[in-house]
């Protein structure tokens, strides 16, 4: 294959990428949403000592529904029914309390949903969403990317595709340290601290840059 030949492949392959992904912006967290996938490939926000301490949060209610802002797209509510699988939250519910009744809303778009077995979205992954809060209360201003890659298997009409590994990036501005995590996303229980990864080895399966 030519130079020529393999510029065009490289074009072609990031102009599919560009329409399959969707950048939704939201109060407290922003996704990158595939299409083909449903699930978000990555949700960036910013966890603060104001946003997660407040003295009085909101009680959550869960109220999970489509994006206005991809309305067609995120309308997958029924495909969950009987899946086996958890809507689990990228951007936390309970990191969406303290900010008002329409950014508790917006964190149960499906557009922050990603299909997780029960254990993990209750097990590993609620214990760093915990400790993620703890570190804002501490520290303030931490940085977090987290998401989805791949595909295990899909279920529902509009093939819901369930990711073989979700992932997470913390960055605590004070003490400049990133921290890094891959789930396995399995039954399996795995305890966090075995699941700490270097930032550079998510950098690598993702293609995206934590900085």
């Amino acid at each position: 294959m030519g130079k020529p030949c393999i510029v065009l492949f490289l074009f072609v392959f990031w102009l599919s990428s560009a329409q399959d992904t969707i950048r939704l912006k939201h109060i407290n967290y922003t996704a990158v949403y595939s299409k083909s996938l449903n699930y978000p490939v990555l949700v960036e926000w910013w966890e603060t000592k104001a946003k997660v301490g407040c003295p009085n949060p909101l009680k959550r209610k869960d109220d999970f529904k489509p994006d206005p802002l991809l309305p067609k797209e995120t309308d997958i509510a029924k495909d969950y029914v009987g899946s086996g699988y958890d809507r689990g939250h990228m951007c936390p519910a309970a990191s969406n309390l303290c900010n008002g009744d329409i950014a508790q809303k917006e964190c149960f778009y499906f557009s922050n949903m990603t299909p997780q077995p029960h254990t993990l979205n209750a097990g590993s992954w609620k214990t760093l969403e915990t400790r993620t809060r703890l570190l804002a209360m501490e520290n303030d201003s931490v940085h977090v990317w987290c998401g989805s890659i791949g595909i295990l298997k899909t279920f529902g009409p509009h093939k819901v595709a369930v990711p073989v590994k979700c992932w997470k990036v913390i960055y605590i501005k004070k003490t400049k340290e990133f921290r890094a995590y891959i789930f396995p996303n399995t039954s399996e229980k795995i305890e966090l601290e075995k699941l700490l990864v270097r930032r550079e080895d998510i950098e690598k399966l993702t293609g995206y840059k934590f900085n």
